[in-house]
């Protein structure tokens, strides 16, 4: 997906809030980012606790699931963008589904990484939406 945001200022490390509902992902994600030289600024497990988190720690890098209770990935991708118009959304799912991508990208995210694709794209994911 092309990114629906301007660059990202040059700050290093990278700010990034990261959310999913399942806890041993969440973790694993985190400190594999952690190991990475990334600052994780903020875990979710939930799309609204994602959004509230965003607001108050102005990561420069969201990672969200798709599928979340309370408020699934899309709608938080919308209010994050709204609320946070320089923070890229990267959607982190196991869904390949055209439909699903187009949804992110409608709500604006700036990328979408499968999970099944997650150890061998993320970093890469990451830099290309870091340094568009």
């Amino acid at each position: 997906m092309r990114p629906s945001s301007p660059p990202l200022p040059p700050r290093t490390p990278l700010r990034v809030l990261v959310a999913d509902d399942q806890p041993l992902f969440l973790e694993t994600l985190a400190t594999t980012l952690e190991l990475d030289g990334l600052d994780v600024v903020g875990r979710a497990q939930d799309g609204r606790e994602a959004a509230r988190l965003a607001r108050l720690l102005l990561p420069d890098l969201v990672l969200l699931d798709l599928d979340m209770p309370v408020m699934d990935g899309i709608e938080a991708t919308r209010r994050i963008r709204r609320a946070l118009p320089s923070a890229r959304v990267v959607i982190v799912t196991g869904s390949d589904s055209a439909d699903d991508v187009d949804r992110a990208r409608r709500a604006g995210a700036a990328g979408y990484v499968t999970k099944d694709r997650l150890a061998a794209d993320l970093g890469a994911a990451i830099l290309a939406v870091a340094a568009a």
